[in-house]
């Protein structure tokens, strides 16, 4: 079934015999009827350019599906060049202080990917992230964004607007369109950076915190190989 099918006929015919022992019927309905709520918001996001996937179209992101299975986001709110998201590339990831020899480590790799071909897939976040991304952009390439938080903001804003209207950037978050920070997000978040990926290059990531967490996270599970910048800094991590 689709997510459309719960809006249809009576849900518990649809879910005779089905069970879950976190979410029940009753916490289903009460979900489906919050649609007058939803129908409003969805019309604001629609209205400033976004757009909304689920795991069950057909452009959804085949890595996510493939490496994290069921574990894969549900619904990708998101906009600019969805088919960006099937392309893989180089995901790079770093702290957002960091200093100004890693800042240009990283928009030199995002020019160097793009004359490769190969796009970028990093957080957005500022420092390693936006500058990597922006590296491969200003280089006429391509990039990948995966957001925790104000993806809705982000994509109305002035910086990412040129790319998004030429078509080489992709903006996305699994989290509503108009959330704030979240600590728990932003770690969530990060295997969808590496999971969009087909290798990943970690820049500086700090000895605690998001960065360092994704990173053996993405060690351990072998989703894709990870490569990291040498560096004499003890306060890297590296």
């Amino acid at each position: 079934m689709t997510p459309a099918h719960l809006l249809q006929g009576n849900l518990d015919d649809l879910l005779d015999g089905w069970h879950d022992k976190t979410i029940s019927i009753e916490r289903v309905n009460a979900l489906l009827d919050r649609g007058p709520a939803l129908a409003i918001s969805m019309e604001k996001w629609l209205r400033s350019g976004l757009w909304v996937m689920t795991r069950s179209d057909q452009d959804y992101p085949r890595r996510l599906k493939q490496r994290l299975k069921s574990d894969s986001p549900a619904i990708l709110f998101g906009c600019g060049n969805r088919a960006l998201l099937n392309r893989g590339g180089l995901a790079v990831v770093g702290s957002r202080k960091v200093n100004d020899g890693d800042l240009v480590y990283s928009s030199k790799l995002g020019a160097l990917a793009s004359k490769a071909g190969i796009s970028i897939v990093s957080g957005a976040a500022r420092g390693v992230d936006e500058t990597a991304m922006l590296g491969a952009l200003e280089a006429e390439g391509t990039a990948v964004g995966v957001l925790a938080d104000s993806l809705l903001r982000a994509c109305s804003g002035a910086k990412y607007r040129k790319y998004l209207l030429e078509n080489n950037l992709v903006l996305v978050s699994s989290f509503n369109p108009e959330a704030g920070f979240n600590a728990g997000n932003a770690m969530q978040r990060n295997k969808y950076i590496y999971c969009l990926a087909d290798a990943a290059l970690a820049v500086h990531s700090g000895t605690k915190g998001g960065t360092w967490t994704g990173a053996h996270e993405v060690l351990k599970t072998g989703w894709i190989p990870l490569w990291v910048k040498p560096t004499d800094d003890p306060e890297a991590g590296n």
